[in-house]
């Protein structure tokens, strides 16, 4: 099969919409993708960002354990959990009966997000709590969502559905791990932390930040300036057109400002002649 002649349309067809859309993604930013320890929450004209795994100052692990899990000893109750993630025992494992559903007698603990243990008629035997993919995220108060978030795990099991709600406080200042253990329904469990990692970044659209026209003309000028960078390397490689000429188009964009300035005179004449002929009119009108 002949090849496609220098310049041919085929060869255009071909290319420069390839180049257009690796232009485009290179130039236009992608959102973030966002995981399970993610929350973005919009109140009014504000957005509160919490990103609880995201490595800060003093806590490369954000409000994550660096132990791989805390632990809460309440009574005769034992808790273990990690936020957003499964737990790993370096140290210390779980040691309890009814294992199955968190990692078994081999690797308790190991298998899932949140697990307790309790004493029953002198037997610690372990419920899971929470799944890491079972994980939902919301403000403590809506009203005032600098106070930080909720962090409920839940896990389905054979007899019943259980959960393990934490509420991670905003605290600027220092770290608190959690100390206390509340039982609010027959396997629903809660405690609290408190982190810095629990307040979030603001984004506030009153005179901050972008809006939407300001995002919609930077979408415009990359997607522009695409067009421009690919269609002069189009005409550069493939049509062999080098220097100034090789800018498509040009002819049409060095006369824009011509253009531009004989639109405007000519919509301010007809605007002079439209307030002229209204004063003449009202002249003769008042004779």
């Amino acid at each position: 099969m002949p090849s496609p002649e220098r310049g041919s349309p085929t060869v255009a067809a071909a290319v420069v919409p390839w180049l257009l859309v690796s232009l485009v993604v290179g130039l236009t930013p992608l959102p973030a993708v966002g995981t399970s320890c993610d929350l973005s929450f919009l109140r009014g004209n504000t957005l509160y960002n919490y990103s609880l795994a995201l490595p800060i100052k003093n806590y490369p692990h954000g409000a994550l354990s660096e132990d791989g899990f805390y632990k809460v000893a309440v009574n005769t109750s034992l808790l273990w959990f990690q936020l957003c993630d499964s737990m790993i025992f370096n140290h210390d494992p779980p040691r309890c009966f009814s294992c199955q559903g968190c990692g078994g007698p081999s690797g308790c603990g190991t298998a899932c997000s949140a697990l307790v243990s309790n004493d029953i008629r002198g037997y610690f035997v372990c419920t899971t709590l929470g799944q890491p993919s079972n994980i939902d995220i919301k403000p403590i108060d809506e009203d005032n969502p600098q106070k930080g978030v909720i962090v409920k795990m839940s896990a389905i099991g054979l007899k019943d559905n259980c959960s393990l709600s934490v509420s991670v406080f905003c605290d600027r200042n220092e770290a608190q791990p959690p100390n206390s253990l509340d039982m609010l329904g027959e396997c629903n469990y809660a405690t609290v932390l408190r982190h810095p990692s629990g307040c979030p970044k603001i984004i506030s659209a009153n005179g901050g930040g972008w809006g939407w026209f300001s995002i919609l003309m930077i979408i415009l000028l990359c997607l522009f300036g695409g067009y421009l960078l690919a269609g002069t390397v189009y005409r550069f490689f493939f049509l062999g057109i080098h220097g100034v000429e090789a800018i498509p188009n040009l002819e049409f964009w060095v006369s824009l400002p011509q253009r531009a300035w004989i639109g405007l005179s000519s919509l301010i004449r007809r605007f002079r002649g439209n307030a002229q002929n209204g004063r003449g009119y009202s002249s003769r009108v008042d004779f």
